[in-house]
């Protein structure tokens, strides 16, 4: 029971992160999709270190662990939000910018991803 409770609180709390970065993002720059994609880029980045840190150094409780990595990072980022940027850009004739946020998720997620693992593995 400790695992969902942790993973419930998690994912509060990683919604709300994400909402108010992402509005925050999106109030300053004016560019629907940009505050998702920074989200799903730091998301990307923290999993990885995360997993990397907690490979051999860190060693964290199934609830704590759960916690953040479904929980908190799980309710950060979001797959659906970016695939809706890209078609909301696409519907708008915006093509160029669809397939920026589209393929710049993705590749920088990547980067995110790996950077993090490497972060996490070495600290």
């Amino acid at each position: 029971m400790g695992v969902v409770i942790a993973v419930a609180v998690g994912g509060a709390l990683g919604a709300v992160s994400r909402y108010a970065l992402s509005a925050g993002v999106t109030s300053i720059l004016d560019v629907r999709g940009v505050g998702t994609f920074i989200v799903n880029v730091i998301g990307a980045f923290a999993l990885g270190a995360i997993i990397g840190l907690t490979e051999e150094q860190w060693e964290l409780s199934e609830p704590v662990r759960a916690g953040v990595t479904i929980g908190l990072l799980g309710g950060f980022t979001t797959f659906s939000t970016y695939m809706y940027d890209v078609i909301y850009h696409a519907d708008d004739d915006r093509w160029m910018a669809s397939l920026a946020f589209l393929s710049l998720t993705i590749g920088l997620g990547l980067v995110a991803m790996i950077g993090g693992l490497a972060a996490g593995r070495s600290a």
